[in-house]
């Protein structure tokens, strides 16, 4: 039988053993668990993430809940950000079956999530996966006066626009103004995101 896993170079950090198998499912990649907030302690897990990072990448899946995002910001301040790309599944509401009650925020985790939304959310975070090739853009990445500009940031109603955007894009309605940059740059080109901004319908 053929392997239709996606193979990715970068090692990838989950939460838990659950979210590890299913992720598993759906790459063949290093996929290493923080095992929930243990990460704050564990000092010898954060050297091998470093380590890892220094020489393969690192790409962070969390919950897209707040216990998620927490743990996102701590291993951001602990890796270099040229090392550590960041994946983002979408906030959906619902319970894993293995769970008699949902998580307490009501959202699905990394295991609750579709196989090929995890593969997308893994490309769209730039991920470096095998036998694909991207072309690179000689654009100019996208800078915080283009969210500015686009009315994503420092105007009246950004907020509820970037709520919109986010929406659109599948992402977390949590994600800060400097995350969206990033996952914006990771996923399109200056001409893709003015092409957005321009037919979309606020």
């Amino acid at each position: 039988m053929t392997d239709k896993r996606v193979r990715i170079r970068e090692a990838i950090v989950v939460e838990g053993k659950y979210d590890k198998i299913k992720l598993s499912s759906v790459v063949d990649a290093l996929i290493l668990e923080t095992h929930g907030f243990r990460i704050f302690k564990d000092k010898e897990l954060l050297n091998l993430l470093r380590r890892l990072a220094d020489q393969r990448g690192l790409l962070v899946l969390t919950d897209s809940d707040s216990a998620g995002f927490v743990i996102r910001d701590y291993l951001s301040g602990a890796i270099p950000p040229s090392q550590i790309k960041h994946a983002y599944i979408p906030q959906l509401v619902g319970r894993e079956r293995r769970k008699r009650v949902p998580s307490k925020e009501m959202l699905l985790g990394v295991e609750g999530i579709d196989g090929k939304v995890l593969a997308d959310a893994l490309r769209r975070a730039g991920a470096t996966i095998e036998c694909e090739t991207t072309g690179q853009s000689n654009e100019a990445p996208l800078t915080k006066l283009d969210m500015y500009e686009a009315g994503l940031a420092g105007k009246p109603g950004s907020s509820e626009r970037r709520r919109i955007l986010l929406s659109l894009l599948s992402l977390p309605k949590m994600l800060s103004c400097n995350r969206l940059l990033e996952v914006l740059n990771a996923t399109m080109t200056r001409s893709d995101f003015i092409k957005l901004i321009d037919e979309f319908q606020w």
